[in-house]
């Protein structure tokens, strides 16, 4: 199942860390299903991130075929990746265009991060382009299982090291 990216601007008003209030417009990227959804699930993300009153100015849909948060990296970069695939009916190679979000500090961690993201690729690539993104943050869609996953895989984990704790006090 492909996932719809929409990217949402926002206006508020931001205290900055001057000490000012200034009305800014945010952009914000989350998944969904459709436009609704999407400003449904907005309101309620920003609900929890201001308590000031806002306004939804935008709600389009984002052409990012993938998005890659990395930890410790405070800032999205989009990068332009060209799939290099030969046509042997022309003779010619084709290229087909993708787009990316990467979570990076600067522009060569954005590179890195997308060679990393790429990784697993069997066709040629190249990355003619990376800029920043003016997206402030990602909001991916989550039902819940994913936690219920996590907290099976750490109750799996754990389950080894506790029959080896038993073994060992049955020896003693």
């Amino acid at each position: 199942m492909s996932v719809t990216w929409y990217e949402c601007k926002v206006k508020y008003r931001k205290t900055h860390d001057t000490g000012e209030i200034k009305v800014t417009t945010e952009a914000y990227l989350l998944d969904a299903i459709s436009y609704t959804e999407a400003e449904s699930r907005i309101n309620e993300e920003m609900a929890a991130y201001t308590s000031e009153e806002f306004l939804i100015t935008t709600i389009k849909v984002a052409n990012f075929s993938e998005v890659h948060p990395y930890e410790n990296s405070d800032r999205w970069f989009r990068s332009k990746v060209s799939l290099i695939a030969f046509d042997e009916e022309s003779g010619k190679e084709r290229k087909t265009n993708l787009y990316m979000l990467v979570q990076a500090n600067d522009v060569k961690e954005a590179y890195d991060n997308t060679i990393t993201a790429m990784k697993g690729t069997t066709g040629d690539y190249t990355i003619p382009a990376i800029s920043e993104s003016p997206i402030i943050d990602v909001f991916p869609y989550f039902t819940g299982e994913e936690e219920q996953l996590e907290k099976f895989n750490a109750i799996e984990k754990s389950e080894p090291e506790m029959e080896n704790t038993l073994e060992e006090s049955d020896n003693i």
